[in-house]
């Protein structure tokens, strides 16, 4: 099993097996903590091969620096992933998008989306939330 893509976006959706993705990110910019992104996705496509068949599962965490989830109530998004290859195909490709709404960071810092599979960590995504200073208006 292969983890293609793997990234934070604004928007991504499956068209006919193709992944659209808009607006990748990994930093986020606000003036005051804590953040609150009122919409993103997490775009995935996976590779599969025959030896791949069986039953797997998935699990989604974003945690903080210190490997705490952001949100205890809710992650990790666990889910069954159950496979089969089709003995006439070499491989198959799935597009995968989870959609997150108010996604809340207390802090500023690194986060990562930890992505595993069968308990292994296979993708880590870096996400830095950055606190900017407004910059006070020019006289006019």
């Amino acid at each position: 099993m292969d983890i293609q893509i793997a990234t934070l976006c604004d928007f991504a959706v499956d068209y006919n097996g193709k992944m659209v993705i808009s607006g990748t990110f990994d930093a986020l910019a606000a003036k005051a903590v804590p953040v609150v992104h009122p919409q993103c996705a997490l775009a995935m496509r996976i590779c599969l091969l025959p030896e791949d068949t069986g039953d797997h599962k998935m699990t989604i965490n974003i945690i903080d620096e210190d490997g705490k989830s952001i949100d205890a109530k809710n992650m990790p998004i666990r889910a069954d992933m159950p496979v089969q290859v089709p003995d006439e195909a070499p491989f198959l490709t799935r597009n995968l998008v989870l959609n997150f709404q108010g996604l809340k960071f207390p802090n500023a810092g690194i986060y990562s989306v930890d992505i595993t599979v069968d308990g292994e960590l296979v993708m880590r995504l870096p996400l830095r939330i950055v606190q900017v200073q407004s910059q006070p208006m020019p006289p006019s």
